[in-house]
């Protein structure tokens, strides 16, 4: 399984780099941070107060996954460009959904 993601018990951890205040809602990707660790680059329009580029990020992700907004949550680094995101989803749904979003495998 890939490093970006991870299964936990009822679901799924992803990790995020997050751009608030970007021209577009959008995931770019995969990037690797200095330490080698893997992320989903990810950019919304929000700004970052009062956890608006968070929610936008939460409704992103449940949106290019297709599945409920109420699914995904922010589970840390709330103030942090880099984030984990918590999905409460059967992760055997998921993974092909979760390659697709990050360029990986499929179409």
């Amino acid at each position: 399984m890939s490093t970006w993601y991870k299964t936990v018990e009822g679901g799924l951890e992803i990790s995020v780099r997050l751009t608030p205040a970007g021209a577009a809602d959008k995931v770019e990707g995969l990037v690797t941070d200095d330490a080698g660790r893997s992320r989903l680059k990810a950019r919304v329009r929000a700004v970052a107060e009062n956890n608006k580029a968070n929610r936008a990020l939460e409704a992103l992700i449940a949106k290019r996954l297709k599945i409920a907004k109420s699914l995904v949550r922010v589970a840390s680094g709330a103030t942090n460009r880099n984030k984990i995101l918590r999905i409460d989803y059967d992760p055997q749904d998921l993974v092909g959904k979760l390659d697709e979003l990050a360029g990986t495998g499929g179409c």
